[in-house]
């Protein structure tokens, strides 16, 4: 029953937030002309992962036995761990984007900057994003499967808190494996199969931190040093802009609206 939820936690966060991406893009959101869409998502999606972070992974990881001061050790790696790992990304990136533009020798190609953005530039190389968005789903199951295992009202949090910040991230990939794919079709399917890899991440996790059920703690702490990083340095710096003070109270009310999001599904699922 346990492996069943995972399954299909993992494969709505995974697929789902692709499907959904594709539906705002089709009404207008996430194109360079609906920026204030795109911030709208983005501070919904930072406010539900600081939410299941702070709320709920992490008083989790406390009440076990595992002492304080491991916990808070096995955060700080995971939070260098996962600051290496995007370290790693922009490198690779930046340097298929050199080759590109000396192979190919469009200039204007280094305006497109690095894909991390999440739909702000096009990336260069359809096949790279989907090896990246497949590694990243991956571990995103794996994160999603070990919050199933400590509790099932903490997996369907972490799952609803996935594919909140996933939906920004896919409207990214759709733009550009619509320039490197035939059709947008195409590149809806391409993108949905590298969200399915979520499902295998979480049964991965399943089987590998069902084995580990006295580490189960210090995944969960490694879970959350995930979800605040995503925020703290991937979301929260996209929303670092001079705005108009309406647009500024909007985007604190999504920020809030997101925390309330985790809380309402915290309670629904606390209920059952």
């Amino acid at each position: 029953m346990l492996l069943v939820a995972i399954v299909l936690s993992t494969l709505a966060a995974g697929i789902g937030s692709v499907w959904v991406a594709a539906l705002l893009m089709r009404a207008g959101l996430g194109s360079r002309e609906g920026g204030v869409g795109q911030q709208h998502l983005l501070s919904l999606a930072a406010g539900a992962l600081l939410a299941t972070a702070f709320m709920h992974l992490l008083p989790e990881a406390f009440e076990s036995q595992a002492g304080a001061h491991d916990l808070f050790a096995t955060l700080l790696v995971g939070l260098v761990f996962f600051f290496l790992l995007d370290k790693a990304e922009l490198w690779h990136h930046g340097h298929e984007h050199s080759h590109a533009v000396h192979d190919h020798g469009h200039a204007d190609d280094h305006d497109h900057g690095h894909a991390h953005a999440h739909g702000d530039a096009p990336r260069t190389g359809g096949w790279t994003v989907l090896t990246g968005d497949s590694v990243h789903c991956f571990g995103d199951g794996v994160l999603i499967a070990s919050a199933f295992l400590a509790d099932m009202r903490l997996g369907l949090i972490a799952a609803v808190s996935v594919l909140a910040h996933e939906v920004p991230h896919h409207m990214g990939d759709l733009v550009v494996l619509r320039q490197a794919s035939a059709s947008r079709r195409i590149a809806l399917v391409k993108v949905s199969l590298a969200g399915a890899v979520t499902a295998l991440g979480g049964v991965v996790g399943y089987f590998l931190v069902g084995q580990l059920q006295e580490s189960l703690p210090y995944f969960l702490a490694v879970a959350s040093g995930s979800f605040i990083y995503v925020a703290l340095a991937d979301l929260i710096p996209q929303l670092q802009k001079r705005l108009s003070a309406r647009q500024t109270v909007a985007q604190i009310v999504w920020l809030l609206l997101g925390m309330g999001v985790v809380m309402l599904v915290s309670g629904a699922a606390h209920a059952h």
